[in-house]
């Protein structure tokens, strides 16, 4: 069982040894030619703060432009819309209490305390599409910084996955196992 596990050892541990020894010589020409930006983060994050969708621009994620503009497009419509109709409500509402009657049929058929129902109801969603502009503004300004700072991110093939043999000097006893080293 013991004889196993050596040859087990030597086998993987000397097929990792050539693969790395082929692999290095590859990436020693791929990471030279890297530069790292530490401001690249802070100016995708700055061009997305000014307007928004430019971050993704910077970051050349060009198809975040339809998510960032469609999110914050749609939250701008029901703004407008819930305000357009709160308007409504709130006008039809203070010709009542001045006494005039209004121009909708529909109108006239709501009570008073429907008319301050509906206007709370708007007033409510149009607060809320208030929130999701600003949310999905942070949201965008939040995605350039951070896709910016991955983009840079080094993903090397020096990650290797070999096993060792790890002797303990308080019992003398080999131990068989894992493990993931990183070289740089």
């Amino acid at each position: 069982m013991q004889y196993q596990f050596i040859l087990l050892f030597l086998f993987f541990g000397l097929t990792s040894t050539f693969a790395q020894q082929n692999k290095k010589s590859v990436l020693n020409d791929a990471l030279k030619s890297e530069t790292i930006d530490p401001l690249r983060p802070a100016k995708a994050a700055f061009y997305s703060a000014i307007f928004p969708g430019l971050g993704q621009i910077y970051n050349k994620k060009y198809w975040k432009l339809p998510l960032v503009y469609g999110a914050i497009g749609a939250s701008a419509y029901f703004y407008i819309d819930s305000q357009k109709n709160y308007n409504i409500y709130r006008d039809e509402y203070k010709n009542r209490l001045a006494g005039n009657t209004g121009n909708s049929e529909y109108l006239a058929n709501l009570s008073e305390s429907q008319l301050v129902s509906a206007q709370k109801q708007f007033q409510r969603n149009r607060d809320l599409s208030a929130l999701f502009i600003v949310g999905f503004y942070v949201l965008n300004i939040i995605d350039a910084n951070i896709d910016a700072a991955l983009s840079q991110f080094n993903v090397s093939e020096n990650l290797a996955f070999k096993p060792t043999m790890n002797f303990r000097n308080e019992n003398l006893k080999s131990d068989f196992g894992f493990a993931l080293n990183y070289s740089f």
